[in-house]
Formats: structure tokens, sequence, C-alpha cells
């Protein structure tokens, strides 16, 4: 029964293969789209920065909340019905946010986008594990991966000229038509998986994971604003840090596990995990820190920074389904080596960075970037599935939906702070050869006031203007400094990465001879 079953799931993958894609594309695309936004409704409903950084905050937050989730529903009642129900909710929470008339209101209908929106990915990647054939997984794997690395480059883009050109509120609506297609198409196309009996709702350990998982989240999200040695952080950390200790030990004594840990003893799932961690905080250096350098830096536009990020994009959708084949041929391995080697390569260049960097340049090595990245990642998530047995797969695509998210945050979080520390450090040497007396500050101050009372300002306010711009100027090459120093660490972790990579095993299956192999 069981194998009648998967042979009728798996006969016509190909198209709801491309249902589930549109799903999890448009999810994905969610969590970067909205940044772009920000300064615009700021103004739409006059509060501060902070204020409005909620609306990105919460929708992080819920989706580590609800992505544990993942597995139990998918096995209790059919992932198919999940699937439609979660993308019913996403649609739902979209148009209602578009439709928000306070950021209060926004931030409400934000968690209900986030409920549908994180169980999303970790339920069309189990779908994909039980309905394509694993020989053939890995080419399935490339093309469902692509919302993973390609709507983080495009959300910013496609944001940025809504904002920019059309209406705020489309960020939000453009979701709905999709919503309501994609949930049509997955009746038609996508088939029913049975549900199974899988005992009681570990409700300790959905709340044990919940409350661990939120607290790491925020504090990850707000050490930088906060303070990271503010009293709110330590103690978030603390606790979070104790509540998911006591989530694994629950987990490993539990009769029936909201997620059961003993996956990671299953072939390469561990090491991939660790693999897909480093990838991702090189994705996010990437993503985050290359826009605002040119931002910030070199004051372009939100729309022309999306518009230079566009090319690593294609370049990783373009990688990714081949990579994908070639996993199908050769195992993870060469691929996930190969493509690190080419991150590190390429992080370490962006250290170059400068405002006299040709946009060629910059152009050019996020494009090179886009290749390794497309060959890396879902190489790297595809061996750790690889040996997983079907009844474990909810558990898996669960937990390397968490690792991602929280690799994110940390990424950032981590990056931001080392950005921070050396970019003082760097203001406080220059500063140091920027003396008074010194020959380089003398001749700088010389010229600016010579200039500025040539065209008729005074003396005394061209000198105190004066030593403003010397003070922004040293700040501003500190800065540039500081995010140079952050690709040089980012190559590093990369370069780890590759090497780790060399302990990556591969478990595929042969169409010829119905065999797994190992690589």
């Amino acid at each position: 029964m069981a194998q009648q079953q998967a042979s009728t799931i798996t006969d016509k993958w190909g198209v709801a293969l491309a249902v589930l894609i549109a799903g999890g594309f448009m999810a994905i695309l969610d969590t970067s789209i909205v940044n772009i936004a920000i300064p615009k409704l700021e103004s739409v409903f006059s509060v501060d920065t902070a204020q409005v950084q909620w609306v990105v905050t919460i929708y992080m937050l819920t989706l580590g909340v609800v992505v544990p989730l993942a597995g139990y529903l998918g096995e209790r009642f059919g992932y198919r019905r999940i699937y439609i129900l979660s993308l019913v909710i996403f649609t739902v929470g979209s148009a209602l946010s578009g439709l928000s008339w306070s950021l209060s209101i926004l931030t409400v209908f934000r968690v209900l986008q986030a409920l549908g929106g994180g169980l999303i990915m970790p339920i069309t990647m189990s779908m994909v594990y039980r309905m394509v054939p694993r020989e053939s997984i890995g080419t399935a794997m490339g093309f469902w991966g692509l919302g993973i690395i390609v709507a983080p480059a495009i959300g910013p883009t496609l944001g940025g000229w809504l904002v920019e050109y059309v209406d705020w509120r489309l960020i939000f609506y453009i979701n709905v038509p999709i919503g309501i297609l994609g949930a049509f198409l997955a009746l038609a196309y996508v088939p029913k998986f049975p549900s199974s009996n899988t005992g009681p709702f570990d409700m300790v350990g959905f709340v044990l994971s919940a409350t661990g998982l939120f607290g790491l989240l925020l504090a990850l999200s707000e050490g930088q604003t906060w303070g990271w040695n503010s009293e709110p952080i330590v103690l978030l950390l603390v606790a979070s840090t104790l509540f998911l200790v006591l989530f694994t030990l629950w987990e490993l004594t539990v009769k029936h596990p909201l997620l059961n840990l003993r996956v990671f003893a299953h072939g390469s799932f561990a090491m991939a995990n660790l693999l897909v961690i480093i990838i991702t905080v090189a994705m996010y250096s990437g993503v985050f820190y290359v826009p605002l350098f040119l931002q910030t830096v070199v004051g372009y536009g939100a729309l022309k920074t999306g518009l230079m990020m566009m090319p690593a994009a294609a370049a990783s959708a373009i990688m990714m389904p081949i990579s994908g084949r070639l996993y199908d041929k050769i195992g993870a391995r060469p691929l996930v080596l190969g493509g690190l080697l080419i991150l590190t390569y390429t992080t370490f260049l962006l250290h170059r960075l400068s405002t006299t960097t040709p946009v060629s340049d910059v152009v050019l090595w996020l494009t090179l970037r886009g290749i390794g990245m497309g060959m890396a990642m879902m190489p790297a998530t595809t061996a750790g599935m690889s040996a997983v047995p079907t009844e474990l797969v909810g558990t898996g695509s669960a937990i390397n939906n968490i690792m991602q998210r929280v690799a994110g945050s940390f990424g950032l979080a981590f990056m931001t702070a080392v950005l921070q520390s050396q970019a003082t450090l760097h203001a406080t040497t220059i500063a140091a050869s920027y003396t008074p007396t010194s020959q380089p500050a003398v001749q700088f101050m010389h010229q600016l006031t010579g200039f500025l009372v040539q065209n008729g300002m005074a003396l005394g306010q061209s000198v105190s203007l004066t030593t403003t711009e010397l003070y922004d100027l040293i700040q501003q090459q500190a800065f540039v400094m500081g995010i140079d120093d952050i690709f040089v660490l980012g190559a590093g972790i990369t370069l780890l990465g590759a090497f780790l990579s060399l302990f990556l095993k591969t478990y595929r299956h042969q169409r010829t001879s119905n065999q797994m192999i190992v690589d």
C-alpha cells in the first residue's frame, strides 16, 4: 500500500514542484521586501525607526515560533492540507497588512502573515522529499531552493520600486493574487499526502522551543539597539539558552517529541546544517552590507542599489538547478567545496570596496558570489537530508529552516557588532594622525577654509564647518574600513566551511540499480 501510494505521488512531481516553488518564493520574499519600506512607513504613520522596525522584527520572531510545528502538523493532518491552509493564512495576512491604518494594526496583521509564511518553507521541503524519487532529489531541490537565495536579493529591488514609484501597500497586496492562484493550483496539481497517527501533541516541547527561539531571535535582532551588555539582552540570551537546553533534554526523553533530535545521527545531517549556517552567514553579509555601503557611503538610491544586486540573484537562479542536476550525478562534496572556495575568494575581494571602486567591479564580484552561492547552498542541504528516513523528513526540514533563520539573525548581529567595534577603532587611529597641528589636517583645513571664504562664508563659520567636515570624513573612512574588515572575516568563515565540506557525505540513489551509494 505504501509503495503504491509513493509511486502515485512521484508520477507528476515536476508540475507540483513548480506550484510549491511559487508559494515558497513568496514567503521568503516577504522577509526582505518590507525592509526597504521602513523610511516610508515612518512618514506614513508618523513614528520613529525603532517603532517601525517592529514590523520587520515581529515577522521574524513569529516565523521562529511556528516553524517547529511544521513536521507535526504535516504528519497529523496531511502536508497538502497544511500547505494550502498556511498559504491562505499568509494571503489573508498580506491583504490585511496592505489595508492597515496604523502601525499597531500593521504589526498585528504581520503576525498573522508570519503564522502562514513560517510553515510554507518547511512544509514544501517535506513534500518535495516525499513526492520526488531520491535519484532526482538533487535536481528538485535545486529548483526548490531558488526562493532561499534569489528572493532576498530581489526583495529590496522590487520593494524599492513599488515604494518609490507606486504605493507602499503593494508590497503586501502583491502576495494576494499569487496566494489565491497558488492555493487553487495546489488543489489541482499537488498530490494528497496521507496523515498518520503521530501521538499526542508535545505541548511542553512546543512551549520550550517557542520561548527559547523567540527570546534568542529577539536578542539577536535588538542587541545592537539595546546594547549587548544591557540587562534585557543579557537576560534574554541566558533565558533563551536555558529554555533551548531544556527543550533538547525534553525531546530526547519524551515518547512523541515535537522535533525528533535523533535525526542528527543520520548521515551528514549535522555536518550539512553546520555548512548551511556558514553559507547563510556568507549570504547575508553580501545581501546586507554591500547595499549598506552603496547607500550610506556612495549615496546610491534603493532602486539603483537593488539593480546592482540583480545580476548576482540571476547567477544564483541559473546555477542552482545546474548544481542540483550535478548533485544527482557526482554528489554534494565537489559542488559544496567549489562553491565555498568561490565564495571565499569573492568575499575577500569585497574588502577592496571604497568610494572609488568601479560599479562594474562590484557587480562582477557579486555575480561571482552568486555563482558560488548557487553551487553550495542546496547541495549541502540535500546532502544532509539524503540519509534521513522518510518518517523524519518533517523534523529534518523544520530543523533546517530553524538553523537558517537563527544563522541569518546571528550572522547579522555578530557582523554588525564587529563592524561597529572596528569602525570605532579605525576612527580613533585615523583621528590620532589628524591632530590640529598635524600636516595633513592643517593642509586640509586651510584649503577648505580658503574655498569657503572665497565663496562668501565668514571666516569663523568656515573654520567651524571645516572642522565638522573633517570629523565626518574620518567617520566615513573608518566605517568603510570596518566594512572591509567584515568581508575579510566573512572570507575566513567561508574558508572554514570549505575545509569542513571535505567531510560531507552524500547518500545517493542510483536509478539503474535502485541502490544507495555513499560519496
